[in-house]
């Protein structure tokens, strides 16, 4: 796998381009496989764990190989995705970083970004399935989670520099308030302390590009 470094952003490289085989039933395993071990490009897809989820499912160890509606939904997602080409720019080290958070039943996800003078820039997409125990984690929780695995994933990034994180305040405010937290909500409040933190409340139940663009100059803000 290679990729193509352009002046304005990256794109997935022409080889991840091309077309795919057509889904006959006899390769159509070896094409999910191929799809889903795209690596790299994952950076490229928003939410890729949670549109992957019914093609992960259909891999697992004991299940049987139903390739339905939900599947096919799924894999034509992800090739349209890796064949649409979105543009990611490298980060300005000199501007604070910014991040949008996002959780449903069944999988995580962030966007890290900039603002380049008054335009927002994406520079990488994170995401992945929560485990049997996470999916059980309360609606607060998972939204805790994400902001968590966001702010692991893209540590290299945010130590020592300032970072805005969208997400749902009420959420924050309920970690923070916890007198008897349990051990894993101290472990996220002592990641949170490392960096230089500012929240910004988050409305709305689902992130895209056009919501984050309307979205990052919300008017609440929390410092932690």
């Amino acid at each position: 796998m290679h990729r193509i470094l352009l002046e304005e952003g990256t794109k997935p490289s022409r080889e991840a381009q091309r077309p795919l085989n057509p889904p006959m039933m006899e390769v159509v395993k070896k094409e999910i496989l191929k799809l889903l071990d795209a690596g790299f490009y994952r950076r490229f897809i928003k939410d890729f764990s949670k549109i992957a989820q019914p093609l992960c499912a259909l891999l697992q160890k004991d299940a049987s190989f139903e390739f339905d509606e939900a599947c096919a939904k799924a894999f034509d997602k992800l090739k349209e995705s890796l064949t649409s080409a979105p543009v990611i720019r490298p980060p300005d080290w000199s501007q604070p970083f910014e991040i949008m958070c996002d959780a449903s039943n069944h999988a995580i996800g962030a966007v890290l970004g900039q603002k380049i003078g008054k335009d927002p820039h994406v520079i990488y997409y994170a995401s992945r399935m929560l485990d049997d125990t996470q999916s059980n984690y309360t609606t607060t929780e998972k939204e805790l989670l994400a902001v968590v695995f966001a702010l692991e994933k893209f540590r290299h990034y945010l130590l020592g520099t300032k970072v805005v994180v969208y997400s749902d305040h009420a959420a924050l405010r309920y970690l923070m308030s916890k007198k008897e937290a349990k051990p894993r909500l101290i472990r996220w409040i002592l990641l949170l302390q490392e960096f230089d933190l500012t929240i910004k409340d988050k409305k709305g139940a689902k992130i895209s590009l056009p919501t984050i663009s309307a979205d990052w100059s919300p008017t609440t803000t929390q410092p932690l």
